[in-house]
């Protein structure tokens, strides 16, 4: 009887609890400022009470009036939530650059097309580094194929050098430098194969190289006999050192005598050429003489070399 007194007592507080636990709706508001664990009671209610305050307590009231359905959509049109929504549909990457560089549409044409041009290119600073002007053919092929994958390929450069006029190949002879070629081919060829015999400068020409050759010959005979006397003066300086030696002096007093007079002629000689840059011989001595004398004669006539020179050049 105790037992069942007892039990329901505690029934009958946890009603009156139940009741009292559910207040106004103004005192929930308040009651949402608080704490949600509440003080520790250590009656023989404490756990009951405990247990009901945390299920209250936990379970929010907008989960319980969360709509669904129909109304659920309703309320996110209301909301408008494509608003703040970021759209990715609009972003679009980068377009590539228009402006390709000129490596990008580089194909393999064009870099074999490089490649033989720098091969040829090689083969011509190599030939210019030669000294003379002109080798052998075959030596012209194997400075090609050195320079080249294959020996085809060189004959083929080979060929090519000698189309571009680069080179002349005549035979077995190659002429590394082609501008000294023309130049002795122009000087060959004379200015004007028929000139018009009636032109009044073949006239003029004729009377300034009639004066010429005489001016020459007198010139010319001039020198020979200046060296005529030369050779008389020689023969009478021998006749007389042989005098000396012999007859008036000795041996001993000549010999120092003779030694000066040949340094005499020798410092003449150097002097000779000196002043014209030619040998100091016989021939020597007459073309120096000789250029001499026609000047001289030239300037006593007034003979215009240069005239002369441009009507040689003309006709």
């Amino acid at each position: 009887m105790a037992f069942k007194k007892t039990l329901a007592q505690r029934l009958f507080s946890i009603s009156r609890n139940c009741r009292t636990s559910s207040p106004c709706p103004s005192l929930r508001s308040a009651a949402s400022n608080h704490p949600t664990t509440p003080n520790p009671d250590p009656g023989d209610h404490g756990i009951f009470r405990r247990f009901f305050h945390r299920e209250s307590a936990t379970t929010s009231s907008g989960l319980r009036f969360l709509p669904t359905g129909e109304k659920l959509m309703e309320k996110l049109r209301s909301m408008d939530i494509s608003r703040d929504r970021i759209r990715l549909d609009g972003l679009t990457p980068p377009s590539p650059a228009s402006d390709e560089s000129p490596e990008a549409n580089l194909t393999v044409a064009d870099a074999k097309k490089i490649l033989r041009l720098s091969q040829i290119e090689t083969v011509k600073s190599r030939l210019r580094q030669i000294e003379k002007n002109c080798i052998s053919y075959s030596e012209f092929l194997q400075i090609c194929a050195e320079e080249c994958s294959s020996v085809d390929q060189g004959v083929e450069f080979a060929k090519m050098l000698d189309e571009s006029g680069s080179v002349i190949v005549l035979g077995n002879v190659v002429f590394l430098r082609p501008e000294q070629v023309v130049k002795a081919i122009q000087h060959l060829m004379p200015a004007s194969i028929s000139p018009n015999p009636e032109d009044p400068r073949l006239k003029e020409l004729q009377e300034m190289e009639n004066l010429k050759s005489a001016i020459d010959t007198k010139a010319e005979s001039q020198v020979k006999r200046e060296l005529q006397f030369g050779l008389g003066c020689l023969v009478v300086q021998t006749a007389a050192f042989m005098r000396l030696t012999f007859w008036e002096l000795s041996w001993d007093v000549m010999e120092p005598i003779c030694f000066y007079v040949t340094s005499v002629y020798f410092m003449g000689g150097y002097a000779f050429f000196l002043r014209t840059s030619k040998e100091p011989s016989f021939e020597g001595f007459f073309q120096g003489r000789f250029e001499a004398k026609q000047k001289r004669l030239m300037k006593a006539q007034n003979f215009d070399v240069e005239r002369y020179n441009e009507l040689k050049r003309a006709c």
